[in-house]
């Protein structure tokens, strides 16, 4: 064996050593694949999503669908194999995870902001649907979660109305921050909160978390509605971006006439309380979802439609969504003509 024969097995020997071990080594990317799809107009366990307390409700036929994506979690090690799959998939994406993710976000934190995310969309798309009805409700400070372990573990719960805290009144959730941060370590804080309709009146003794004192939840803003709707959805989903899809679901299930035509649409977008719909992640993703799913049309927010470029919807049509009474119109206009002429992204207007 000539001595150039030799360094050339020993080159190919070092090079299959090098690309074996950067197939196991983490790299900072994360990855984004079509997730499945929820209909919020659908029964779970016999029960049907959208529960009404205090109004008549209507359950008719047809699919209002939330879009879901899976995404590689912050403490997920994401391999070169890994990314080249996805970057060849052309329903998935591949993205730095410095714009995704915190660099100290762990797993539970992000599922944690995730959860609370999903609670106060369930609020805004309320909110958003009772708005476009005509209904008249006001905003209050409530619990979006609270922490296991911590003093409030066990005595305040998820949608407590926060009336009074520590002999003060509460405006606005920074009104519960300074009240814990008056107080002394070991001295209790009397807490009076609104639980459904009755009064609860709780001390709770706050503990040094990290330098500072802590109860152990997050207040943030609610609604106390004039009758009673909750959104029974999956605790595995999380987020902000089906609050268009939850209050469109809603406002069919607080309304005789079916919104969907019996047709399965689907699409994505965050909403405020007056009905704005803001942009979301994972957007193509999202409508590959809804296109394997067999949806017929997809509400695409008007500033996600930067991000729709090369997506292949299939026979799926695209229109996109401003606020929530123009896609209550488009549903109006779809129904009634499935050629009509819909706003798009192609629009220059909305």
């Amino acid at each position: 064996m000539s001595q150039r024969t030799r360094a050339g097995l020993l080159a190919l020997c070092l090079l299959a050593v090098l690309w074996g071990t950067a197939a196991f080594v983490p790299l900072p990317y994360v990855t984004y694949y079509p997730g499945p799809t929820v209909d919020i107009l659908a029964e779970s366990d016999g029960d049907e999503t959208v529960q009404v307390t205090g109004h008549e409700a209507f359950h008719g036929d047809g699919e209002l669908r939330m879009t879901t994506v899976y995404v590689s979690r912050p403490e997920d090690d994401v391999t070169l194999p890994e990314l080249l799959r996805a970057y060849f998939d052309p329903d998935a994406a591949v993205w730095p995870r410095s714009s995704i993710y915190a660099p100290d976000e762990t797993d539970e934190s992000s599922n944690q902001e995730s959860e609370v995310a999903m609670l106060s969309s369930q609020d805004t798309a309320i909110a958003a649907a009772l708005t476009e009805l005509g209904e008249d409700f006001d905003p209050v400070v409530e619990v979006l979660s609270v922490t296991p372990g911590l003093p409030a573990d066990g005595k305040l719960e998820v949608r407590d109305i926060l009336l009074e805290v520590g002999g003060a009144k509460v405006a606005e959730g920074q009104d519960v921050v300074d009240a814990v941060d008056r107080a002394e370590a070991g001295e209790p804080i009397p807490f009076v909160v609104q639980r459904g309709k009755k009064r609860v009146d709780v001390d709770i003794t706050p503990e040094q978390v990290d330098g500072d004192l802590r109860v152990g939840i997050t207040p943030g803003v609610g609604f106390d509605f004039p009758f009673q709707v909750s959104v029974n959805i999956s605790d595995n989903i999380g987020g902000p971006s089906a609050g268009l899809m939850m209050s469109l679901a809603i406002f069919d299930t607080l309304t005789p006439a079916s919104v969907t035509d019996g047709a399965t649409i689907a699409g994505t977008g965050t909403i405020t309380p007056s009905g704005e719909v803001g942009p979301i992640g994972g957007i193509q993703q999202k409508i590959a979802a809804a296109r394997d799913a067999g949806a017929e049309l997809f509400f695409v927010p008007a500033d996600n439609c930067n991000g729709i470029g090369g997506v292949d919807p299939g026979e799926m049509r695209l229109a996109k969504a401003t606020t929530m009474h123009r896609a209550v119109e488009t549903l109006s206009d779809w129904a009634a003509d499935r050629d009509a002429t819909l706003p798009t992204c192609e629009d220059s207007a909305s």
